[in-house]
Protein backbone atom coordinates (compact mmCIF):
# COMPACT_ATOMS: atom_id res chain seq x y z
CA UNK A 1 0.00 0.00 0.00
CA UNK A 2 1.41 3.40 -0.97
CA UNK A 3 1.71 6.34 1.42
CA UNK A 4 -1.16 8.10 -0.35
CA UNK A 5 -3.33 5.00 -0.04
CA UNK A 6 -2.58 4.75 3.67
CA UNK A 7 -3.65 8.35 4.28
CA UNK A 8 -6.83 8.07 2.17
CA UNK A 9 -7.77 4.88 4.03
CA UNK A 10 -7.28 6.76 7.28
CA UNK A 11 -9.59 9.50 5.98
CA UNK A 12 -12.20 6.86 5.15
CA UNK A 13 -11.94 5.44 8.67
CA UNK A 14 -12.47 8.92 10.09
CA UNK A 15 -15.48 9.38 7.81
CA UNK A 16 -17.01 6.08 8.96
CA UNK A 17 -16.77 7.33 12.55
CA UNK A 18 -19.42 9.88 11.58
CA UNK A 19 -22.03 7.29 10.57
CA UNK A 20 -25.10 7.84 12.73
CA UNK A 21 -23.88 11.30 13.71
CA UNK A 22 -23.90 13.12 10.39
CA UNK A 23 -27.26 12.65 8.61
CA UNK A 24 -28.61 14.40 6.59
CA UNK A 25 -25.08 15.52 5.68
CA UNK A 26 -22.44 13.25 4.10
CA UNK A 27 -19.85 11.32 6.12
CA UNK A 28 -16.46 12.96 5.61
CA UNK A 29 -13.03 12.39 7.11
CA UNK A 30 -9.90 14.41 6.44
CA UNK A 31 -6.18 14.09 7.14
CA UNK A 32 -3.50 16.79 6.78
CA UNK A 33 0.09 15.71 6.22
CA UNK A 34 2.86 18.32 6.38
CA UNK A 35 5.65 18.79 3.83
CA UNK A 36 7.82 16.21 5.64
CA UNK A 37 5.12 13.52 5.43
CA UNK A 38 3.99 13.69 9.07
CA UNK A 39 0.28 13.68 9.97
CA UNK A 40 -0.47 16.99 11.68
CA UNK A 41 -4.27 17.17 11.55
CA UNK A 42 -7.36 14.96 11.33
CA UNK A 43 -11.07 15.58 11.41
CA UNK A 44 -14.45 13.83 11.30
CA UNK A 45 -17.58 15.75 10.38
CA UNK A 46 -20.64 15.46 12.62
CA UNK A 47 -23.88 17.36 12.13
CA UNK A 48 -23.89 18.77 15.65
CA UNK A 49 -20.23 19.75 15.36
CA UNK A 50 -21.12 21.92 12.34
CA UNK A 51 -17.54 22.33 11.11
CA UNK A 52 -16.58 20.17 8.16
CA UNK A 53 -13.87 17.52 8.44
CA UNK A 54 -11.29 19.37 6.34
CA UNK A 55 -11.69 22.55 8.40
CA UNK A 56 -11.24 20.58 11.63
CA UNK A 57 -8.11 18.93 10.23
CA UNK A 58 -6.69 22.25 9.00
CA UNK A 59 -7.32 23.94 12.35
CA UNK A 60 -5.53 21.12 14.14
CA UNK A 61 -2.63 21.30 11.68
CA UNK A 62 -2.20 25.06 11.99
CA UNK A 63 0.96 26.27 10.23
CA UNK A 64 1.86 22.65 9.53
CA UNK A 65 -0.69 22.62 6.72
CA UNK A 66 1.34 25.10 4.61
CA UNK A 67 2.99 23.21 1.79
CA UNK A 68 1.30 19.99 2.91
CA UNK A 69 -1.22 17.52 1.51
CA UNK A 70 -4.90 17.13 2.36
CA UNK A 71 -6.43 13.65 2.11
CA UNK A 72 -10.18 13.16 2.20
CA UNK A 73 -12.97 10.94 0.91
CA UNK A 74 -15.27 13.65 -0.50
CA UNK A 75 -14.69 16.83 -2.50
CA UNK A 76 -14.43 20.03 -0.42
CA UNK A 77 -17.58 22.10 -0.73
CA UNK A 78 -17.55 25.31 -2.75
CA UNK A 79 -20.74 27.00 -1.53
CA UNK A 80 -22.04 28.79 1.55
CA UNK A 81 -24.14 26.55 3.75
CA UNK A 82 -24.09 26.27 7.53
CA UNK A 83 -20.36 26.96 7.09
CA UNK A 84 -18.30 28.82 4.52
CA UNK A 85 -16.81 27.06 1.48
CA UNK A 86 -14.21 24.48 2.54
CA UNK A 87 -12.35 24.94 -0.75
CA UNK A 88 -11.60 28.52 0.32
CA UNK A 89 -10.28 27.30 3.69
CA UNK A 90 -8.01 24.77 1.96
CA UNK A 91 -6.58 27.48 -0.27
CA UNK A 92 -6.07 29.89 2.64
CA UNK A 93 -4.25 27.20 4.66
CA UNK A 94 -1.56 26.89 1.99
CA UNK A 95 -2.21 23.27 1.07
CA UNK A 96 -0.28 22.32 -2.09
CA UNK A 97 -1.87 18.97 -2.92
CA UNK A 98 -5.30 17.37 -2.40
CA UNK A 99 -5.88 13.62 -2.72
CA UNK A 100 -9.61 12.80 -2.73
CA UNK A 101 -11.69 9.70 -3.37
CA UNK A 102 -14.68 11.17 -5.17
CA UNK A 103 -16.56 14.19 -6.45
CA UNK A 104 -19.42 15.53 -4.31
CA UNK A 105 -22.79 14.24 -5.64
CA UNK A 106 -24.43 17.44 -4.41
CA UNK A 107 -25.39 19.41 -7.56
CA UNK A 108 -24.36 22.61 -5.73
CA UNK A 109 -20.77 21.33 -5.63
CA UNK A 110 -20.25 18.57 -8.24
CA UNK A 111 -16.69 19.44 -9.27
CA UNK A 112 -16.76 23.13 -8.45
CA UNK A 113 -14.70 22.60 -5.28
CA UNK A 114 -11.97 20.90 -7.29
CA UNK A 115 -12.14 23.66 -9.90
CA UNK A 116 -11.50 26.28 -7.21
CA UNK A 117 -8.52 24.36 -5.89
CA UNK A 118 -6.97 23.90 -9.32
CA UNK A 119 -7.52 27.57 -10.17
CA UNK A 120 -5.49 28.41 -7.05
CA UNK A 121 -2.61 26.22 -8.25
CA UNK A 122 -3.33 23.24 -5.97
CA UNK A 123 -2.66 19.82 -7.46
CA UNK A 124 -5.78 17.64 -7.23
CA UNK A 125 -5.77 13.85 -7.60
CA UNK A 126 -9.08 12.02 -7.68
CA UNK A 127 -10.32 8.43 -7.50
CA UNK A 128 -8.37 6.61 -4.78
CA UNK A 129 -10.76 4.08 -3.12
CA UNK A 130 -13.63 5.66 -5.02
CA UNK A 131 -15.90 2.59 -4.78
CA UNK A 132 -15.60 2.50 -0.98
CA UNK A 133 -16.20 6.23 -0.74
CA UNK A 134 -19.29 6.03 -2.94
CA UNK A 135 -20.76 3.20 -0.90
CA UNK A 136 -20.19 5.12 2.32
CA UNK A 137 -22.22 8.10 1.10
CA UNK A 138 -24.75 6.39 -1.18
CA UNK A 139 -27.71 7.43 0.98
CA UNK A 140 -26.58 11.07 0.91
CA UNK A 141 -26.19 10.87 -2.88
CA UNK A 142 -29.72 9.55 -3.36
CA UNK A 143 -31.21 12.08 -0.94
CA UNK A 144 -29.35 15.18 -2.19
CA UNK A 145 -30.19 14.45 -5.82
CA UNK A 146 -33.75 13.17 -5.60
CA UNK A 147 -35.05 14.28 -2.20
CA UNK A 148 -35.78 10.68 -1.22
CA UNK A 149 -34.04 8.19 1.07
CA UNK A 150 -31.96 5.27 -0.08
CA UNK A 151 -34.31 2.29 0.35
CA UNK A 152 -32.77 -1.02 1.44
CA UNK A 153 -34.87 -4.16 1.73
CA UNK A 154 -33.46 -6.46 4.37
CA UNK A 155 -34.76 -9.97 4.96
CA UNK A 156 -33.56 -13.29 6.30
CA UNK A 157 -34.70 -16.61 4.94
CA UNK A 158 -34.01 -20.26 4.39
CA UNK A 159 -32.35 -21.65 1.27
CA UNK A 160 -35.79 -22.21 -0.24
CA UNK A 161 -36.76 -18.57 0.28
CA UNK A 162 -39.00 -18.86 3.37
CA UNK A 163 -39.08 -16.20 6.07
CA UNK A 164 -41.19 -18.11 8.59
CA UNK A 165 -42.16 -21.73 9.11
CA UNK A 166 -45.64 -21.34 10.59
CA UNK A 167 -48.07 -18.82 12.05
CA UNK A 168 -47.91 -18.48 15.81
CA UNK A 169 -50.98 -19.90 17.54
CA UNK A 170 -53.50 -17.24 18.44
CA UNK A 171 -52.12 -14.53 16.18
CA UNK A 172 -53.86 -12.92 13.26
CA UNK A 173 -52.56 -13.49 9.73
CA UNK A 174 -51.82 -9.90 8.75
CA UNK A 175 -52.78 -8.31 5.45
CA UNK A 176 -49.93 -5.87 6.08
CA UNK A 177 -47.07 -8.30 6.71
CA UNK A 178 -48.13 -11.52 5.06
CA UNK A 179 -46.74 -13.47 7.99
CA UNK A 180 -47.40 -13.72 11.67
CA UNK A 181 -43.67 -14.24 12.19
CA UNK A 182 -42.04 -11.87 9.72
CA UNK A 183 -38.59 -11.85 11.30
CA UNK A 184 -38.29 -8.11 11.88
CA UNK A 185 -36.04 -8.47 14.92
CA UNK A 186 -33.42 -10.50 13.11
CA UNK A 187 -35.10 -13.39 11.31
CA UNK A 188 -37.22 -15.25 13.83
CA UNK A 189 -39.36 -18.16 12.63
CA UNK A 190 -42.22 -19.22 14.84
CA UNK A 191 -40.48 -19.55 18.18
CA UNK A 192 -37.04 -19.98 16.61
CA UNK A 193 -34.49 -17.77 14.91
CA UNK A 194 -33.74 -18.49 11.27
CA UNK A 195 -30.28 -16.91 11.28
CA UNK A 196 -27.57 -17.14 13.91
CA UNK A 197 -26.19 -14.62 16.38
CA UNK A 198 -23.50 -13.24 14.05
CA UNK A 199 -26.03 -12.36 11.35
CA UNK A 200 -28.44 -10.90 13.88
CA UNK A 201 -25.69 -8.68 15.28
CA UNK A 202 -24.97 -7.42 11.78
CA UNK A 203 -28.63 -6.42 11.39
CA UNK A 204 -28.02 -3.93 14.20
CA UNK A 205 -25.22 -2.40 12.11
CA UNK A 206 -27.66 -1.95 9.23
CA UNK A 207 -30.08 -0.25 11.60
CA UNK A 208 -27.33 2.02 12.88
CA UNK A 209 -26.55 3.09 9.32
CA UNK A 210 -30.23 3.90 8.69
CA UNK A 211 -32.33 6.93 9.59
CA UNK A 212 -35.60 4.96 9.63
CA UNK A 213 -36.92 1.41 9.73
CA UNK A 214 -40.32 0.35 8.38
CA UNK A 215 -42.49 -2.70 9.12
CA UNK A 216 -46.14 -3.63 8.71
CA UNK A 217 -48.54 -3.65 11.63
CA UNK A 218 -48.67 -7.45 11.37
CA UNK A 219 -45.05 -7.58 12.48
CA UNK A 220 -45.92 -5.54 15.56
CA UNK A 221 -48.99 -7.65 16.38
CA UNK A 222 -47.14 -10.95 15.94
CA UNK A 223 -43.63 -10.29 17.25
CA UNK A 224 -44.11 -7.20 19.45
CA UNK A 225 -40.64 -5.94 18.44
CA UNK A 226 -38.83 -2.86 19.70
CA UNK A 227 -37.39 -1.96 16.26
CA UNK A 228 -34.54 -0.05 17.87
CA UNK A 229 -30.85 0.40 17.06
CA UNK A 230 -29.06 -1.86 19.53
CA UNK A 231 -25.61 -1.57 17.98
CA UNK A 232 -24.36 0.32 21.03
CA UNK A 233 -22.94 3.04 18.77
CA UNK A 234 -23.83 6.72 19.22
CA UNK A 235 -26.29 8.42 16.89
CA UNK A 236 -27.46 12.00 16.51
CA UNK A 237 -31.15 11.24 16.26
CA UNK A 238 -33.10 8.17 17.20
CA UNK A 239 -33.89 5.58 14.56
CA UNK A 240 -37.34 6.55 13.29
CA UNK A 241 -39.67 3.55 13.72
CA UNK A 242 -42.27 3.58 10.94
CA UNK A 243 -45.32 1.33 11.09
CA UNK A 244 -47.56 0.71 8.08
CA UNK A 245 -51.03 0.37 9.58
CA UNK A 246 -53.87 0.99 7.13
CA UNK A 247 -56.66 1.06 9.73
CA UNK A 248 -54.71 2.01 12.89
CA UNK A 249 -54.98 -1.43 14.45
CA UNK A 250 -51.67 -1.22 16.31
CA UNK A 251 -52.10 -2.23 19.99
CA UNK A 252 -51.46 0.61 22.40
CA UNK A 253 -49.79 -1.92 24.72
CA UNK A 254 -47.20 -2.92 22.12
CA UNK A 255 -43.58 -2.28 23.04
CA UNK A 256 -42.98 0.05 20.10
CA UNK A 257 -45.80 2.31 21.35
CA UNK A 258 -44.90 2.03 25.03
CA UNK A 259 -41.27 2.99 24.38
CA UNK A 260 -42.00 5.83 21.94
CA UNK A 261 -40.06 9.03 22.49
CA UNK A 262 -41.12 11.06 19.45
CA UNK A 263 -39.45 8.38 17.32
CA UNK A 264 -42.50 6.43 16.10
CA UNK A 265 -44.47 7.30 12.96
CA UNK A 266 -47.62 5.39 12.04
CA UNK A 267 -48.71 5.60 8.41
CA UNK A 268 -52.31 4.83 7.58
CA UNK A 269 -54.63 5.08 4.61
CA UNK A 270 -57.86 5.32 6.62
CA UNK A 271 -57.82 6.89 10.07
CA UNK A 272 -60.64 6.88 12.60
CA UNK A 273 -60.38 10.00 14.71
CA UNK A 274 -60.65 8.08 17.98
CA UNK A 275 -57.76 5.75 17.07
CA UNK A 276 -55.66 8.68 15.89
CA UNK A 277 -56.25 10.62 19.11
CA UNK A 278 -55.35 7.58 21.23
CA UNK A 279 -52.03 7.20 19.44
CA UNK A 280 -51.23 10.90 19.48
CA UNK A 281 -51.90 10.96 23.22
CA UNK A 282 -49.01 8.48 23.50
CA UNK A 283 -46.72 10.83 21.60
CA UNK A 284 -47.07 8.94 18.31
CA UNK A 285 -47.12 10.86 15.05
CA UNK A 286 -49.86 9.63 12.70
CA UNK A 287 -49.70 10.47 9.01
CA UNK A 288 -52.34 9.60 6.45
CA UNK A 289 -51.01 8.48 3.05
CA UNK A 290 -53.28 7.80 0.10
CA UNK A 291 -53.68 4.12 -0.75
CA UNK A 292 -52.16 2.68 -3.90
CA UNK A 293 -54.50 1.92 -6.77
CA UNK A 294 -56.56 -1.12 -5.94
CA UNK A 295 -54.83 -1.59 -2.59
CA UNK A 296 -55.71 -0.97 1.05
CA UNK A 297 -52.26 -0.12 2.35
CA UNK A 298 -50.60 3.32 1.89
CA UNK A 299 -48.88 3.83 -1.46
CA UNK A 300 -45.22 2.89 -0.99
CA UNK A 301 -43.88 5.49 -3.43
CA UNK A 302 -45.76 8.20 -1.50
CA UNK A 303 -44.32 6.85 1.75
CA UNK A 304 -40.75 7.17 0.47
CA UNK A 305 -41.41 10.70 -0.79
CA UNK A 306 -42.93 11.73 2.56
CA UNK A 307 -39.97 10.35 4.51
CA UNK A 308 -37.62 12.34 2.29
CA UNK A 309 -39.49 15.47 3.29
CA UNK A 310 -38.66 14.59 6.91
CA UNK A 311 -34.92 14.56 6.04
CA UNK A 312 -34.75 10.78 6.18
CA UNK A 313 -31.82 9.84 3.95
CA UNK A 314 -31.88 6.05 4.45
CA UNK A 315 -34.78 3.65 4.99
CA UNK A 316 -34.47 0.00 6.03
CA UNK A 317 -37.42 -2.28 5.22
CA UNK A 318 -37.88 -5.18 7.65
CA UNK A 319 -41.34 -6.30 6.61
CA UNK A 320 -43.12 -9.55 5.91
CA UNK A 321 -44.05 -11.11 2.59
CA UNK A 322 -46.66 -8.58 1.44
CA UNK A 323 -44.69 -5.54 2.57
CA UNK A 324 -41.65 -6.91 0.74
CA UNK A 325 -43.74 -7.53 -2.36
CA UNK A 326 -45.37 -4.10 -2.29
CA UNK A 327 -42.02 -2.36 -1.80
CA UNK A 328 -40.40 -4.20 -4.72
CA UNK A 329 -43.43 -3.68 -6.96
CA UNK A 330 -43.33 0.07 -6.26
CA UNK A 331 -39.93 0.39 -7.90
CA UNK A 332 -38.63 2.31 -4.87
CA UNK A 333 -36.16 -0.28 -3.55
CA UNK A 334 -32.56 0.68 -4.33
CA UNK A 335 -30.71 -2.24 -2.77
CA UNK A 336 -31.24 -5.53 -0.96
CA UNK A 337 -29.46 -7.19 1.94
CA UNK A 338 -30.70 -10.77 2.09
CA UNK A 339 -29.47 -13.18 4.76
CA UNK A 340 -29.66 -16.93 4.10
CA UNK A 341 -29.50 -19.71 6.67
CA UNK A 342 -28.58 -23.31 5.72
CA UNK A 343 -32.13 -24.55 6.33
CA UNK A 344 -35.06 -25.69 4.21
CA UNK A 345 -38.67 -25.27 5.39
CA UNK A 346 -40.57 -26.60 2.40
CA UNK A 347 -44.26 -26.38 1.54
CA UNK A 348 -46.56 -24.33 3.75
CA UNK A 349 -43.89 -21.96 5.04
CA UNK A 350 -44.13 -18.21 4.43
CA UNK A 351 -42.36 -16.96 1.28
CA UNK A 352 -40.03 -13.97 1.02
CA UNK A 353 -42.55 -12.03 -1.11
CA UNK A 354 -46.29 -12.29 -1.72
CA UNK A 355 -48.89 -10.32 -3.64
CA UNK A 356 -49.60 -9.73 -7.30
CA UNK A 357 -47.48 -6.64 -7.85
CA UNK A 358 -44.36 -8.42 -9.10
CA UNK A 359 -46.04 -11.10 -11.18
CA UNK A 360 -44.15 -11.39 -14.47
CA UNK A 361 -41.83 -8.47 -13.59
CA UNK A 362 -38.33 -9.76 -12.91
CA UNK A 363 -35.92 -7.43 -11.13
CA UNK A 364 -32.20 -8.08 -11.48
CA UNK A 365 -29.74 -7.52 -8.64
CA UNK A 366 -26.59 -5.82 -9.89
CA UNK A 367 -23.10 -5.31 -8.41
CA UNK A 368 -23.72 -7.82 -5.66
CA UNK A 369 -21.38 -8.99 -2.90
CA UNK A 370 -21.55 -12.12 -0.77
CA UNK A 371 -20.87 -11.92 2.97
CA UNK A 372 -20.35 -14.69 5.50
CA UNK A 373 -21.84 -14.51 9.02
CA UNK A 374 -20.95 -17.66 10.92
CA UNK A 375 -22.98 -20.47 9.35
CA UNK A 376 -25.12 -17.98 7.43
CA UNK A 377 -24.35 -15.90 4.35
CA UNK A 378 -25.86 -12.77 2.82
CA UNK A 379 -26.23 -11.20 -0.59
CA UNK A 380 -25.90 -7.42 -0.78
CA UNK A 381 -26.70 -5.86 -4.14
CA UNK A 382 -28.42 -3.09 -6.04
CA UNK A 383 -31.64 -2.87 -8.03
CA UNK A 384 -30.65 0.63 -9.15
CA UNK A 385 -27.63 2.89 -8.86
CA UNK A 386 -28.07 5.34 -5.92
CA UNK A 387 -26.02 7.94 -7.80
CA UNK A 388 -27.63 7.80 -11.22
CA UNK A 389 -31.00 6.25 -10.36
CA UNK A 390 -30.55 3.91 -13.33
CA UNK A 391 -31.72 0.30 -13.14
Amino acid sequence: MTIDEQHVRRALELARAGVGLVSPNPAVGAVVVDASGREVGAGTHTFEGVKHAEVLALEQAGDGARGGTLYLNLEPCSHQGRTGPCADAVIAAGICRVICSMEDPNPRVAGQGFAKLRAAGIKVELGLFEAEAKKLNESFAKYIRRGKPLVTLKSAMTLDGKIADATKPGTEHSSESGSATPASEGARSGYHWITGEVARAHVQQLRHQSDAIVVGVGTVMADDPLLTDRSGLPRRRKLLRVILDSYLRIPLASRVIQTAEHDVLVLCSTAEEESRRALEAKGIRVMQIAAANGEERPDFAAIVQSLGQLEITSLLIEGGALVNGAALASGEVDKVFLYYAPKIFGEGAVPFIAGEGLRGRAQCVQRFELHRFGEDFALEGYLRDPYSGQV
